[in-house]
């Protein structure tokens, strides 16, 4: 092989090492598009066919492509980072500037390859030639100085191929100076480059982090020109061209876009959300075309077949069904006993299933414009249903449930056909493929199984995400599977294969709430990272991260002694660490609900107990010494975002989603009082500092609702004009004389509570603020939201003191003058922490 290679001409030994490097068949048309130079498309075919006569590639599966036989392939790969080597060595690059190693837009899958077959054993070379670490940096660094001195031209993927040697070797590329570098096919997805350059830096073919948040929703279109993707903050983002163009972003709701639903004919998406909305957008402009508003959450939606009618589901345990063109209600079918979480039309439009926290599946008849009536109930699951999919011929309907199974059942007779296990955790989502034959499943445990139908046993598991797997979705063709996940990440599939072949990376964490130290000299967040960090208020680091919680954590608490923190999340956990330490003590359960999902936490004033707000099961209250649960208050049957107990340790209040304020008897659980009058969601409860009032913060069809009640009478005393879309925060001063409040919109205000004006406004947070907390001397205020900052406050002048914050991906990094990138991808990246200068003949002087 080595005498045929060096018989080669240049162009057909560049050919061949290329097919080394892109390992799998290859078309002319995609070899021409990874030349470093461009080449005459003759000269190319020519080179291809030399290398065929002389047997070294042979035919691909796909028609017009074309591969290196193995052995060759295997020769070739050596040959390649052979070379590399030398050239590393001796400082004179020439195949690393015309062959890029690891490709960025190559299949996900391919691109692992290339990292693991080619850009690993050549560092393992270079290090065996340079032997210290430090040794190894400065020859690559060297050789990006190099490059820097050539025309832009000649850089070719030299710099690319260098970078992802550095990024192997450091684990990120932080400090590095990559400014006036050709980067060509470089992957920047998942990388931390904190306080480098990229100034002047011209980028082709290159990928990087996206600020997208956590989906919990995604859907493909019928024609599969559009793809979406709701998030846990309320935005929702469409892609065209197989994912890989985005077409439109927006803040489509002030929470969580739970449901997402294409019409039949592409032309519009409906949006559910927590928010108690459904929406409908025209996908190619974006113009919201109407809004229908409800108490409760948004849980599912779903098109009738032809188009006409949309189908939702909630926590107020109906389905409703609404006119698709004017959103005008037509109907209410009552049946489960319990939140709706799943719906799905048969394809002739005749029956609606729906499922959900009763752990039934109901069928539904609606035909010729009359009233659905239920006509089947199919029971067997024994934990919610989360997930339905009528199979496309229509015989069979598959469900997902929480009790780690799938389930077929026969539609005419509503038997059950077979159990599908597989799943270790709780099934999240079910998709059928357009074409019958394979039924997807996705859940907590990090794995979407596909299933042959036909065999009745599982096909393959696709194994990647890192974190549960909300939602996926098939495109038309049925070759592909879209999938989101707790992890931050959207990924494309490759059905047939059962591999990875895109990834979207983002990154959003957002804080949900903050805690004072008792001594007022450390905060510690909660957030959607999984993370509880400790932080030092004079510092800009975290002292301690606190890992243990798998999913996002909502609640924080300091114990009144400062010795333990308590921390409440998603994960069915409220644990408890020690605050010196940052070592688990101890984990508090319901013991009734193994799945029961927490929301806010916060310890009695004497430090002797802990209570935490809940979805569905309640206001839960453990004795911390024994970890044994005191009582459950389960008068509010939602989603119970945050509980807060009064000043003297005897009452505690909570707010519920469906727009309830309840105040119980600290002592057994009694409730002692409702106070009625939000119209939507409760996000926020404080008791003032003498406990003889208390604040309720929510929001309802757009607006923001701010209501201070008497705690004894229950009487409403002041109602307050809050402009943002939703109140989520709320904070009393010391004296009880100024309440301030932080909004959906980031605002923060400061209101005198004896005239009930506002006093002061402050932009204080970029998305939503979620927690306000007084210091204990009552002299600060800390806030943090949706951007992932803490912020301190002086209370009484409300001016910013500081910001802490853990540094994003692309912090400090500079982008000044680069080019190569739209206007949208340095949005992005400055979102993620980028900058650029100013130059001084554009700064106005006022």
């Amino acid at each position: 092989l080595g005498e045929q290679f060096a018989r080669l001409s240049a162009l057909e030994q560049s050919v061949l090492l290329w097919l080394a490097i892109v390992r799998e068949p290859v078309s002319l048309e995609e070899l021409l598009a990874v030349l470093d130079a461009p080449k005459p498309r003759g000269q190319v075919l020519e080179a291809v066919d030399g290398l065929r006569r002389r047997s070294l590639i042979e035919r691909g599966h796909r028609p017009g492509s074309f591969t290196l036989q193995t052995v060759v392939l295997e020769y070739a790969t050596t040959l390649l980072i052979s070379e590399a080597t030398s050239e590393i060595k001796q400082g004179r690059l020439a195949r690393l500037i015309e062959h890029g190693l690891e490709l960025a837009t190559a299949k996900e899958y391919v691109r692992q390859t290339q990292e693991r077959l080619i850009v690993t054993p050549l560092l393992a070379d270079v290090r065996s030639v340079y032997r210290g670490r430090v040794e190894v940096e400065e020859r690559l660094l060297a050789l990006l100085d190099q490059l820097r001195a050539q025309a832009e031209y000649a850089q070719g993927y030299g710099p690319a191929n260098v970078l992802a040697l550095l990024h192997l070797q450091r684990g990120h590329l932080r400090g590095l100076d990559l400014s006036q570098l050709v980067m060509r096919g470089a992957s920047l997805r998942g990388v931390e480059m904190q306080d480098a350059t990229l100034s002047g830096a011209l980028l082709r073919d290159t990928t990087f982090n996206e600020a997208i948040d956590i989906t919990w929703a995604v859907a493909i279109s019928r024609t599969g020109q559009y793809w979406a993707a709701g998030s846990r903050r309320g935005e929702a983002r469409v892609r065209r061209e197989e994912g890989r163009r985005l077409h439109l972003a927006w803040q489509a709701h002030t929470d969580t876009v739970r449901a997402l639903a294409f019409s039949p004919d592409g032309g519009t998406l409906a949006t559910g959300s927590w928010d108690g909305a459904i929406k409908l957008w025209d996908i190619e402009s974006g113009a919201l075309l109407w809004t229908s508003w409800f108490t409760d959450n948004i849980e599912c939606l779903a098109f009738a077949p032809d188009g006409r009618t949309l189908a939702s589901g909630g926590d107020d345990a109906t389905v409703q069904l609404w006119d698709a063109a004017s959103g005008t209600h037509r109907q209410t079918l009552s049946g489960q006993s319990g939140p709706v979480f799943a719906l799905a039309w048969s394809p002739d439009g005749r029956l609606l299933a729906s499922g959900g926290f009763d752990t039934h599946i109901r069928l539904w008849e609606l035909s010729g414009g009359q009233p659905g009536t239920g006509v089947q109930i199919l029971t067997g699951h024994t934990n919610w249903v989360l997930g339905l999919a009528f199979a496309p011929d229509g015989t069979q309907l598959a469900s997902g449930s929480w009790d780690d199974t799938v389930r077929l059942w026969d539609v005419a007779s509503g038997s059950l056909r077979q159990t599908l296990t597989g799943h270790t955790d709780r099934v999240r989502a079910v998709a059928w493929s357009p074409d019958g034959r394979i039924l997807a499943s996705c859940g907590f445990d990090q794995t979407i199984w596909l299933w042959d139908v036909d065999r009745g046993s599982y096909r393959t598991a696709l194994h990647g995400h890192t974190a549960g797997v909300y939602d996926i979705a098939f495109t038309p063709d049925s070759r592909s599977l879209l999938s989101g996940s707790d992890d931050g990440t959207l990924r494309v599939w490759d059905v047939e294969r059962g591999k990875c072949v895109h990834i979207m990376q983002g990154y959003a964490v957002s804080l949900y709430d903050v805690a004072w130290s008792p001594d007022g000299t450390q905060l510690a967040s909660a957030g959607s990272n999984t993370l509880v960090t400790i932080w030092d208020v004079e510092g800009l680091k975290p002292l301690r991260l606190l890992r243990g919680h798998r999913s996002l954590v909502y609640g924080v608490a300091w114990s009144p002694d400062g010795r333990f923190l308590a921390s409440s999340g998603l994960d069915n956990a409220v644990r408890l660490w020690d605050a010196t330490t940052g070592e688990a003590r101890q984990i508090l359960q319901d013991p009734d609900h193994v799945n029961t999902l927490f929301y806010g936490v916060t310890w009695s004033p004497d430090g002797t107990q802990l209570a935490s707000a809940s979805y569905q099961q309640g206001v839960q209250v453990w004795e911390v010494t024994t970890g044994a649960r005191r009582w459950v208050g389960r008068a509010q049957p939602t989603r119970i975002r945050r509980v807060a107990w009064s000043p003297d340790g005897t009452q505690l209040a909570s707010g519920g989603d469906d727009g309830s304020v309840c105040l119980w008897q600290a002592s057994d659980g009694t409730l002692r009082a409702s106070l009625q009058g939000h119209r939507g969601m409760v996000m926020s409860v404080a008791w003032s500092p003498d406990g003889t009032r208390l604040a309720s913060g929510g929001g309802s069809r757009g607006s923001g609702e701010l209501f201070v009640w008497d705690a004894q009478s229950g009487e409403r005393l002041h109602t307050l004009s809050e402009p943002s879309e939703v109140v989520g925060a709320l904070a009393w001063s010391p004296t009880g004389v100024v309440l301030v409040s932080g909004g959906s919109d980031g605002t923060m205000r400061w209101w005198d509570m004896q005239r009930g004006e506002c006093l002061a406004m402050r932009e204080g947070h970029q998305g939503a603020v979620q927690s306000l907390r007084v210091s204990p001397d009552g002299r600060r205020l800390a806030s943090c939201g949706d951007d992932g900052a803490i912020k301190i406050w002086d209370l009484q002048s409300d001016e910013q003191l500081r910001m802490l914050r853990r540094d994003r991906p692309y912090e400090r990094l500079n982008i000044t003058r680069i080019r190569g990138v739209t206007e949208a991808q340095k949005t992005t990246m400055r979102a993620l922490g980028a900058f650029e200068d100013v130059p001084v003949n554009s700064i106005q002087h006022l």
